[in-house]
């Protein structure tokens, strides 16, 4: 048998690539956990402004639900749109528009009553840390 003889710098050379290719691993494992942050914050963005959304809904509910149970005659009372008559003075409604401002960050409700037909419109608006402002807007005819 022929033996070659082994040469000296190949032993360090091969221990230079393993330790390259150690590095490059842990460079990728390492984007892929980033990757994985990014995606959680993206998540959590978009489950808290749905959270939001949802408030908003359970609160025109609310509202609506208010309206319905109230005498034919105070339905003018829930105006703070347009109104001489702000909805602040009349204790249904304030305690409602102080439940929004407590439920939605920075919230705030405009509610326009059409005593002729009993259309009553709701905005609900509110701004969250950076992001762009939100709005919810709902409507009914209140009917005897």
């Amino acid at each position: 048998m022929n033996k070659q003889p082994s040469q000296p710098g190949s032993a360090r050379r091969l221990r230079g690539i393993a330790l390259i290719e150690a590095l490059i691993g842990i460079l990728i494992f390492a984007f892929g956990v980033l990757g994985l942050m990014g995606l959680q914050a993206a998540m959590t963005k978009a489950q808290t402004s749905a959270k939001v959304r949802a408030d908003a809904a359970n609160l025109a509910s609310d509202l609506f639900g208010l309206i319905q149970t109230d005498i034919p005659g105070n339905l003018s009372n829930y105006a703070n749109k347009g109104s001489t008559k702000p909805c602040a003075s009349y204790v249904r409604c304030s305690d409602w528009l102080a439940k929004v401002s407590t439920t939605l960050p920075a919230g705030t409700a405009d509610i326009t009553v059409d005593t002729g037909t009993g259309k009553v419109d709701i905005e609900m608006k509110w701004r969250q840390g950076a992001e762009s402002p939100g709005s919810y807007k709902s409507s009914m005819v209140w009917q005897q």
